[in-house]
């Protein structure tokens, strides 16, 4: 319940994402989901949660500060990972699951 609850926050704060946000020029750090492997697809995941927390919390000191509470907490950890294999099997099927 609370890995659901926190995929649902976090998909929550992606919706929030403005046309401003979006960009589809070369800066972009998400110029697709398209991946030439998985590794390179659970990589790009990894980075997908990675944003998501650094843009529903961006002020840094506040996030090396609650760090070391959920870093040590399997739960937690846990978690974490389910938030990054919840956006792998989007990025997974995006790749028609990397078939040839």
């Amino acid at each position: 319940m609370r890995r659901h609850l926190l995929a649902s926050a976090v998909t929550a704060a992606c919706l929030f994402v403005t046309p401003a946000m979006a960009q589809d020029d070369a800066d972009s750090w998400l110029p697709s989901l398209i991946t030439e492997t998985p590794e390179q697809g659970f990589d790009l995941a990894v980075t997908m949660a990675r944003m998501a927390v650094k843009t529903t919390q961006p002020d840094v000191e506040t996030l090396h500060k609650l760090r070391p509470a959920y870093s040590h907490d399997p739960e937690n950890l846990i978690d974490a990972s389910g938030v990054v294999a919840d956006y792998f099997a989007t990025i997974a099927a995006a790749n028609d699951y990397w078939r040839e």
